[in-house]
């Protein structure tokens, strides 16, 4: 289990975060749920280790990590433009991510993501050859072999459309099942993080809007701008959250 107590965040006097508490489980997928400059990627990066909070703390498995650098707690992140190194084939990027880690996958658990991930006729291709679909399950490749605790995700589908979105959202879903990986997603898409998420933190100014099931949040918004947010944003694709959540919200 992943426990952030209090946090808070300021950038040059702004608050950027305030006093933000939240738990989730193992094998969870939780998006973090906001419109631009709401906070969401800095506490995705707060969690990361890659930017340090001003209070608060961290728990894992009631492991303190608030003051535990990056590189040691074990956790990894998969960039919104995948970061991949164009001057190596798909296969020598997935593989990357085993240097310098001695709790990295087995040549057979290498194995294994790559067939789950279906890249197996892809691996000689140059990054320039592959589709944005591709790129992406290069990307989730080479950092579950890296063997994370938690797998964070930035923006993973805002490049993304159509049946390749929906095909992405599918392995995200099924990699947590499959591995029992606790999962964070950044997005700014409602409609991402209804269909793909447990629970979803909506973050609003630094703070938390609401934290639920996506049942909840659509059926019984804690406020306004929950409301709003939700609603304004989908409102062409409606009849998707009906389809999804029935229709006593309409």
């Amino acid at each position: 289990m992943l426990k952030l107590q209090n946090i808070s965040k300021h950038f040059d006097g702004k608050t950027v975060l305030d006093n933000i508490s939240f738990e989730i489980g193992t094998g969870e997928i939780v998006s973090l749920l906001g419109p631009s400059g709401s906070g969401k990627t800095t506490l995705l990066n707060i969690i990361l280790g890659l930017t340090q909070m001003d209070q608060g703390k961290i728990l894992f498995h009631q492991s303190d990590l608030t003051h535990v650098p990056m590189r040691k707690r074990g956790f990894n992140i998969v960039f919104q433009d995948y970061a991949l190194f164009p001057n190596l084939n798909a296969y020598d990027n997935i593989v990357y991510g085993q240097r310098n880690n001695k709790e990295s996958a087995s040549p057979q658990q290498i194995q294994e993501y790559i067939e789950f991930l279906e890249l197996k006729p892809h691996l000689q291709k140059k990054i320039g050859e592959l589709s944005g679909g591709q790129k992406q399950r290069v990307a989730l490749a080479r950092t579950l072999v890296t063997n994370p605790k938690i797998l964070l995700l930035d923006e993973p589908l805002s490049a993304l459309d159509g049946v390749i979105k929906e095909s992405i959202k599918q392995r995200i879903q099924s990699i947590a099942r499959e591995f029992k990986l606790t999962t964070i997603i950044v997005t700014h898409d409602p409609e991402e993080a209804l269909t793909i998420s447990d629970k979803i933190l909506i973050i609003n100014q630094g703070k938390i809007s609401q934290f639920g099931a996506p049942q909840e949040i659509v059926h019984q918004p804690s406020n306004d701008f929950v409301d709003q947010f939700i609603i304004k944003q989908l409102h062409i694709k409606r009849q998707n959250i009906y389809n999804l959540f029935g229709e006593q919200y309409a």
